[in-house]
């Protein structure tokens, strides 16, 4: 594997990694893993393209964009500059009954690629809060049309949807939430999109199979009451549980439903906007129109954060009048500098054509995946645009799966670290049945397509022997 260039920090890779085990609190890591010094804690240093060095120089690919989130690469230096320009002619300013360019003009972009009347953007600092800010909004606005008692929302099993206590709970991933309990009530969940695991009559039909998930939308909202109701949150391709596209006709029942029972229409494209599945917003690539977009992460491709809500022109109409106004905001919610980021980046897309790139490139990125199709652990390939689940099984044909402390054994004992330092950084992940996720930066093409999978060969064709 080639190492590329030397990149090491300044204290070197010794001292860092001791410092960062006796003070960084890592997100979502078990910290026993470096604790005793034992575990090899990885200090990534440098971005260029597609890859990143750690501190003892070796090179990786990158295969999940960072966090699903450098659509445009590491290292643009037009970024960085349009930082410092904005940070030198004004670093803060806050939203508050205030305004300035950088957010006005960001709100007007937006504006002009969301579909249909969602014209009102709200800013916030990631993809969590969009979601929280999603829910306030719901509830306030259907208090504001006199339904006091819509408050409750509809979300899928296993989805994830972010950390705040709101978040939380529209979030569908149980081990997330228990130790936090008590959360906020009124959450629901319905089935997901994952066909391959599907009840075995709909698994070869598509369509009825979509049909049947929709309507179970229907079915929760008729038994809490449409009266109690007010928002049903989806991703356009479900992250968690590896990339669960909509089967066909999906999202067009569900817009029915929601228009049916008086429910607002919340797209969650925290990870499927800007690009990632071909659009700079999925739900017009996939053909609905919502009446919230959320947001973040690939806004700026991670060079400064940022995320905000998107709402119809409906639902800010009652904010428009008298002294009603939405009591709610963030510190940081369209900071000027962010913004500015934003806006370069936008400009990169639009300049190098990085959403047709995609809608160019996927049938490639997912007929290399699909090579994998031939070893026994792998079950599934599914996904949309640069988006992909690979789902390991044990037994292909019965699509067995494995216990827990074979998943254990198998993605934190043997994959995760495998696949990293065979050069592949991407994601293995048991929310769900055991996945590994693929979601390069935008700009790759056959070369990476071709570096992952064979990577990704070499390493599960090692893991099947060690079973």
């Amino acid at each position: 594997m080639s190492t590329g260039p030397q990149a090491t920090s300044e204290q070197g890779p010794s001292t860092i990694a001791g410092t960062a085990r006796d003070h960084l609190w890592m997100h979502f890591t078990r910290h026993s893993t470096f604790e005793d010094g034992t575990g090899h804690l990885p200090v990534i240093v440098r971005g260029e393209g597609a890859y990143v060095w750690d501190d003892a120089g070796r090179r990786y690919l990158d295969g999940l964009a960072g966090l699903f989130v450098v659509q445009v690469g590491h290292g643009r230096e037009e970024l960085a500059e349009a930082a410092a320009r904005q940070a030198r002619q004004l670093a803060y300013f806050p939203l508050w009954s205030y305004a300035h360019p950088a957010a006005i003009e960001l709100a007007g972009r937006l504006a002009g690629y969301a579909p249909g009347d969602l014209n009102r953007v709200f800013f916030t600092t990631g993809g969590g809060e969009a979601v929280e800010s999603a829910w306030k909004l719901a509830k306030h606005y259907w208090k504001l049309r006199g339904k006091h008692g819509k408050h409750k929302v509809v979300s899928r099993s296993v989805a994830y949807h972010g950390t705040t206590q709101g978040a939380l709970s529209i979030t569908g991933i149980p081990e997330a939430k228990e130790m936090f309990e008590p959360l906020v009530p009124g959450a629901m969940k319905v089935p997901n999109t994952n066909i391959y695991r599907a009840p075995e009559p709909l698994r070869g039909d598509p369509e009825r199979f979509g049909r049947w998930a929709a309507d179970r939308i229907a079915e929760a909202i008729e038994f809490e009451g449409p009266d109690t109701v007010a928002a049903v949150f989806l991703e356009p391709v479900q992250n968690s549980g590896g990339c669960f596209p909509p089967p066909p006709g999906y999202f067009a029942r569900v817009r029915e439903i929601c228009d049916e029972y008086d429910v607002l229409l919340v797209s969650d494209e925290v990870i499927c906007a800007f690009g990632r599945i071909g659009g700079m917003f999925a739900c017009e690539e996939l053909g609905y129109v919502p009446d919230i977009i959320t947001c973040a992460k690939g806004m700026t491709s991670g060079y400064s954060p940022i995320g905000a809500m998107i709402a119809s022109d409906r639902l800010f109409e009652p904010f428009r009048h008298g002294t009603t106004y939405f009591p709610h905001g963030y510190t940081f919610g369209g900071h000027p500098v962010s913004a500015a980021v934003a806006m370069a980046n936008l400009d990169i897309f639009e300049r190098e054509g990085l959403n047709q790139h995609v809608r160019d490139q996927a049938p490639a990125f997912r007929t290399t995946l699909e090579k994998l199709l031939d070893l026994p652990i792998v079950g599934d390939v599914r996904g949309e645009g640069y988006f992909y689940g690979i789902e390991l099984v044990k037994d292909k044909a019965t699509r067995e799966t494995f216990d827990d402390a074979e998943s254990e054994r198998l993605l934190r004992g043997y994959l995760s670290q495998a696949l990293f330092d065979a050069g592949l950084y991407c994601r293995a992940d048991d929310r769900g049945d055991p996945v590994i996720q693929l979601a390069p930066p935008l700009i790759v093409g056959q070369s990476e397509f071709d570096e992952i999978e064979s990577v990704l060969r070499t390493v599960l064709t090692k893991a099947w022997s060690l079973l």
